[in-house]
């Protein structure tokens, strides 16, 4: 027996779907954050600095004007392997838009169909068949055709900007891959760069060792010679060629190295092994680029990890309010038009076989919203993940530059010293030279100095390429490189 509702009743029971509606749609109230950014400094030293000349803004081929490491930096930007794979992912950005545009447009779609159906005779629907004609003296055949073509289309209206949000966070998502695409550019030129005065660094360490092997044998030579004249003793023989035989075992050292550079080159080239060409203009005789850091602040221009850090912060903040419009109501709007017969001959009369349909749809979350609200919180707590991304990458942006300057400043005063060192014991490998034919000065004095002076030849050509390489840190941390 069906109850009967009275009116009183049946108002009480839309007011309550009503409230319980209208709660649905209010969203839960979660903690925000806003980027802050006040504590900037102004420069990147203790004195104020307003001359906002940037390095940064240098195109590569005027900051690296080695032509052989400039034909490698552009073949890379071509063949590198992982840059191309970047740029397929920028591709897929790049569709991603196009899927989410197509979301907030109308759905039309063509559809066509044929069917036969066979009802009992003791039904509903055989009975009124049965006694039915569909002209005079014409019955409905039995089994029952039924031919069907038409249009049918749907479309959700945005009225909560859900569909057009989530359009507007793919495009950002789009230009953040762009922007770590320059980024690896920036990355990859660098590196290069790198890799390629450590190899002239080994070719340099490498002349050095052929030099000293050079003055070793021929210390070796003449201290055999004096053992001959009774003026000196197989010790001294013995330690001048263990000294030789270290130094000519240096040369593998050197070559292997060498071989593991230019490779290292290869891959970054996006090419098999193989002989890297290069300057042959000596390593030391090398002057670095004049660096204009210019202020902190062009670094969010400049950085382009730190647009893209700014990017993904503006998808985010997007992806919440996508999130957010879910606790709304949709209304969405079907239409189809079309014609059906149960005999082809009959499909295009019309109005007899014209059929059509119009429909509106309002609907909102009512009960179980658990996974609305945690799809809520959690796209929420990736924004203010961003926002902490954000901070942390101009953080170490700043870092970065500053610890380039200071590097750059203690690497040209250890160059300067050191080169006087240098200069020192190379004297000092002559003299003992000399001292030890004139039986002024031991073995021990010419073997020490002779080591001494290598050692610090290598290290000389060894901060020469820090100092190299400090320049090409200085350029990337201010940004540039990838433009």
């Amino acid at each position: 027996m069906i109850k009967k509702i009275n009116k009183t009743q049946f108002l009480y029971t839309v007011m309550v779907l009503f409230i319980l509606a209208f709660s649905a749609c209010k969203a839960p109230g979660l903690a925000e954050r806003e980027v802050d950014l006040k504590d900037l400094p102004q420069s990147y030293t203790n004195y104020a600095v307003t001359d906002t000349t940037n390095t940064a803004l240098i195109h590569w081929k005027q900051y690296f004007t080695d032509p052989y490491l400039t034909v490698l930096i552009d073949s890379a930007l071509a063949n590198n392997q992982e840059l191309n794979i970047m740029l397929q992912e920028i591709a897929i950005s790049k569709a991603e838009i196009k899927a989410k545009k197509g979301e907030y447009l109308p759905f039309v779609g063509f559809g066509a169909g044929a069917e036969t159906e066979k009802v009992g005779r003791y039904t509903s629907q055989g009975a009124n068949d049965a006694n039915t004609d569909i002209k005079e003296g014409v019955e409905f055949p039995e089994p029952l055709p039924n031919y069907q073509f038409g249009l049918h289309a749907t479309w959700e209206l945005d009225i909560w900007k859900k569909l057009r949000n989530a359009k507007k966070a793919a495009v950002f998502n789009y230009l953040s891959s762009v922007e770590g695409r320059n980024f690896m550019v920036t990355q990859l030129v660098g590196e290069i760069a790198e890799s390629y005065y450590e190899l002239l660094a080994l070719d340099n360490q490498l002349a050095i060792v052929n030099r000293n092997i050079e003055i070793q044998s021929n210390a070796y030579r003449i201290v055999r010679l004096q053992k001959e004249a009774a003026r000196a003793t197989g010790l001294a023989v013995s330690k001048f060629e263990a000294e030789v035989l270290h130094t000519k075992s240096l040369q593998f050292d050197i070559q292997q190295r060498i071989v593991e550079a230019q490779n290292r080159i290869n891959f970054l080239v996006g090419r098999f092994p193989q002989h890297v060409a290069r300057s042959s203009e000596d390593l030391m005789a090398m002057k670095p680029a004049v660096i204009q850091s210019g202020v902190p602040a062009q670094l969010l221009e400049n950085r382009t990890d730190i647009k893209q850090a700014e990017l993904a912060l503006e998808a985010a903040k997007l992806n919440v309010k996508v999130a957010k419009a879910r606790f709304y109501p949709s209304l969405g709007i079907s239409a189809g038009v079309g014609f059906e017969a149960f005999n082809p001959k009959y499909l295009l009369d019309t109005p007899e076989s014209l059929l059509y349909s119009i429909a509106g749809e309002l609907t909102a979350p009512l009960i179980n919203r658990n996974e609305i609200k945690a799809a809520y919180a959690g796209a929420n707590a990736k924004q203010i993940q961003a926002v902490f991304d954000y901070e942390q990458t101009v953080l170490n942006a700043y870092i970065e530059v500053a610890n380039q300057l200071a590097k750059v400043d203690n690497l040209e005063q250890s160059f300067a010293l050191k080169s006087q060192e240098v200069d020192a014991l190379n004297r000092s490998v002559n003299i003992s030279g000399q001292l030890f034919s004139s039986a002024r000065a031991d073995y021990m004095e010419v073997l020490m100095t002779q080591r001494d002076a290598l050692e610090s030849n290598f290290d000389l050509v060894e901060t020469k390429m820090a100092q190299m390489n400090a320049y090409v840190h200085m350029y990337q941390a201010l940004g540039g490189g990838w433009n």
